[in-house]
């Protein structure tokens, strides 16, 4: 049994982050409680609504502790980067007899001591530099590289940041491993259950889903300008996003998008709901026509694995990781051409009732699978990285 230091992502922040985390720890709870124990480390301060989901995951050990609250968090990383680590920290770790850490958004020094996996979504800032600030992008190639010169394992999402991060980061070379997360399908819900939490949201029949948060790069203002072109043609399509309506790199950007809307005239045609409950994302992919994702980056879309797993037919910007993720079981658009997106939407056809329950019972099929090789993947990765650290 090996014993793997996590610690807390705030989900206010980054709740894709939380989510992956709160995932992983459900799938090795199911399938790998043999082989590894979780304990994840929070601050004191961690609020409740963050905690409580992991409480209620059998073989999961929660240690509070005031090293990682959100005031100690830049005096810890400076004991990382110039003495090799957190003193405190390390001996906590001892305390709790951890094998291994992992490493997410956080470095905890070149001189740590044990076994760690570093965990790098994506490589953004290197693809869209102008969606970073200067300082933000010094702020993620340094502690990217301070991970790469301390001898990490370094665990990507997919085989497109994988090649990315050796590329831009050399001396990853045979560090590097992929691991294709993945999300199980759970108890689900009925396309009339789903139609009626649209209702709720006074949705029409037919809309496609835009799950993502109000980030610039997730591509909303081509979207708007799709709607625009159908307008024009006389063939009005809703789209329905929700998600966070803030973007800290950019704090216009939501505002920008309600003048857009106004100036395109297509305030009938898109529908934002904001931060909703996370049960009624899942619904709203049911009911919808497709899920939409017109994003001009993504590590590996947390979305698509949802509706992937729900069985949900999809509209995707053609990144190379979307057709890694879905091959060719989704239908791809130009992620730069409004006008692309505006075609695809009207020759995309809608499944019928007795489809989409076919579709999503083989997709249910298909889940348990990917979720089983995903925990498999992950295990073997961290028994294999404490394994080399002794040798």
């Amino acid at each position: 049994m090996i014993r793997v230091a996590f610690t807390m992502i705030d989900g206010s922040k980054w709740k894709g982050g939380w989510n992956y985390l709160l995932n992983l720890f459900q799938i090795l709870s199911l399938h790998q409680k043999d082989r590894i124990t979780p304990v994840l480390f929070l601050g004191e301060k961690c609020v409740a609504e963050d905690v409580t989901p992991f409480q209620a995951i059998p073989g999961i050990e929660l240690v509070r502790t005031s090293l990682l609250d959100e005031n100690r968090r830049i005096r810890s990383l400076m004991q990382a980067l110039l003495f090799g680590r957190d003193v405190p920290l390390r001996k906590l770790f001892n305390v709790h007899r951890i094998d291994a850490v992992f490493e997410a958004a956080q470095f905890f020094g070149w001189r740590l001591g044990l076994p760690a996996i570093a965990w790098i979504t994506d490589f953004q800032h290197l693809a869209l530099p102008d969606m970073f600030s200067v300082r933000a992008r010094w702020k993620r190639d340094i502690g990217f590289r301070a991970q790469v010169l301390g001898r990490r394992i370094i665990m990507l999402s997919s085989e497109h940041a994988r090649r990315a991060c050796e590329t831009n980061y050399p001396k990853t070379c045979g560090y590097t491993r992929t691991v294709h997360f993945s999300v199980p399908s759970g108890p689900g819900v009925t396309i009339i259950e789903a139609r009626k939490i649209a209702d709720g949201y006074g949705l029409p029949e037919h809309f496609f889903y835009m799950p993502n948060q109000f980030w610039r790069h997730k591509n909303h203002i081509r979207v708007l300008e799709a709607l625009a072109i159908l307008r024009q043609r006389k063939a009005p399509m809703m789209v329905v996003a929700s998600g966070k309506e803030s973007d800290s790199r950019d704090p216009g950007y939501s505002l920008r998008l309600q003048t857009l809307v106004k100036k395109l005239g297509v305030g009938n045609d898109f529908s934002s709901l904001g931060l909703i409950p996370y049960p009624h994302v899942a619904a709203l992919m049911r009911a919808s026509v497709a899920l939409l994702n017109p994003s001009l980056f993504e590590g590996w879309s947390t979305p698509v694995e949802e509706a992937r797993t729900l069985g949900i037919p999809m509209v995707l910007s053609d990144l190379d990781v979307h057709k890694e993720q879905m091959e060719d079981k989704a239908s791809y658009f130009d992620r730069y051409s409004s006008k692309s997106l505006a075609n695809m939407l009207k020759r995309f056809q809608p499944m019928n009732d007795v489809q989409r329950e076919q579709y999503a019972d083989e997709a249910k099929c298909d889940a348990k699978q990917r979720v089983r090789h995903f925990s498999e993947e992950f295990t073997s990765l961290v028994e294999c990285c404490v394994h080399n650290f002794k040798l």
